[in-house]
């Protein structure tokens, strides 16, 4: 007889999402690996009370962790310091671990908008007609201001906000990975409504961009969402790589390939959860 796992997924069901229905997907994906695994759900503020009782805790759409920073630290700690087995693993180098990768990618000469949280770096983003400003622990845009090019020496920089020119952009695409393998893409035709999504055909071209930064994040196992937009040059640019708690838009996807994803997503926690269990 097989021993079922036990999972816990965090999740803020109530949390009032910008075009997207955080609960919504998480009660369909929670009915779906409620097959595989006994299922439960808990708030990200109740996560380090309940999660020693499960055999892993998949963390989905528990939303920005700046909302709950300290309960989210706590969370961490515990886990590293038990051993828990949570999904994604903590080692994340991309959103998971703030913004920081920006400005390593940038620095390392990957195809990323340009980032600099420093005085002296201004000089080396392209020059443009407005720059944006974001606070280097937001999500969601929160924070986010755009300023003129001689608005830029006023700036406070000390670390704590990010600068990029402001890309003058065809639209955003994203690219829906589990562990290291390609799933799905969708893609914003317009710029302006970043949620509006419709299925994306990628290209060869497309991949070879989009894996270039899940091989940069050396994550194993885990959900990972490479955002990316198209320049009126016909280049991708990566804008965010999401490996905490991307939205995956699933009611956007055909059966098929909705059913591919969460099967792929079932036989990654398996294999991460006994992997895990011999570390």
């Amino acid at each position: 007889m097989t021993v079922r796992l036990s999972l816990l997924l965090v999740t803020d069901l109530a949390y009032p999402a910008r075009g997207r229905r955080y609960g919504d997907e998480d009660v369909l994906l929670s009915s779906r690996l409620r097959e595989h695994f006994d299922v439960a759900l808990c708030h990200p503020l109740d996560a380090v009370a309940l999660m020693d009782g499960y055999d892993v805790v998949l963390v989905r759409n528990s939303g920005p962790v700046l909302h709950y920073q300290e309960a989210y630290d706590a969370f961490r700690a515990h886990a590293l310091r038990t051993g828990a087995r949570v999904y994604n693993p903590l080692h994340g180098r991309g959103d998971m671990a703030g913004k920081q990768y920006l400005l390593d990618l940038t620095a390392e000469g990957h195809p990323v908008i340009p980032t600099a949280d420093r005085a002296e770096g201004l000089a080396a983003l392209p020059t443009a007609a407005s720059y944006a400003v974001k606070p280097k622990a937001g999500a969601d845009s929160e924070g986010l201001r755009f300023v003129a090019p001689d608005e830029l020496p006023a700036l406070d920089l000390r670390g704590d906000l990010l600068v990029q020119p402001r890309i003058d952009f065809r639209y955003e695409v994203s690219f829906y990975f589990v562990d290291d393998a390609f799933q799905y893409a969708l893609h914003a035709p317009d710029p302006a409504r970043r949620w509006d999504l419709a299925p994306y055909e990628a290209t060869p071209a497309d991949l070879a961009f989009a894996h270039r930064f899940i091989a940069w994040n050396t994550l194993t196992h885990g959900i990972q969402r490479v955002d990316a937009c198209r320049t009126p040059t016909d280049d991708l640019l990566l804008v965010e790589l999401e490996d905490l708690n991307p939205y995956l838009s699933l009611d956007l996807l055909p059966e098929p390939q909705r059913h591919a994803f969460l099967d792929a997503l079932t036989e990654s926690l398996h294999a991460f959860a006994s992997e895990s269990r011999w570390r």
